[in-house]
């Protein structure tokens, strides 16, 4: 059973800071080539935020580049997503994603929201 587990969400002024975590499963964590991040605000797309590959690649979506950082620790089966100077347009409900490689469908967690807001 494939499992993620974000956390780390909540309400932060605009510049601050944030970091999800995403949990996943042990057992599927060490065969995925890549996980990411994505958002989701009501009336909008579901958008990629960032990704991150098993050899430790990433990559962002250009509204967030230089701001936020993905990674992973693969001794906890987790992934990261650091998310600096925070912005309003950043709020969204953020989403840990991954591609299972041999059911070939995505995983998605539950989501954890980011509300940025003075």
């Amino acid at each position: 059973q494939v499992k993620l587990v974000e956390s780390g969400g909540g309400l932060v002024q605009p510049g601050g800071s944030l970091r999800l975590s995403c949990a996943a499963s042990v057992d599927i964590f060490s065969l995925v080539n890549i996980m990411g991040w994505y958002r989701q605000t009501p009336g909008k797309e579901r958008e990629l935020v960032a990704t991150i590959t098993r050899g430790g690649s990433s990559n962002y979506a250009d509204s967030v580049k230089g701001r936020f950082t993905i990674s992973r620790d693969n001794a906890k089966s987790t992934i990261y997503l650091q998310m600096n100077s925070l912005k309003p347009e950043d709020t969204a409900l953020y989403y840990c994603n991954l591609f299972h490689p041999t059911r070939r469908r995505d995983y998605w967690g539950q989501g954890t929201q980011v509300t940025v807001s003075s």
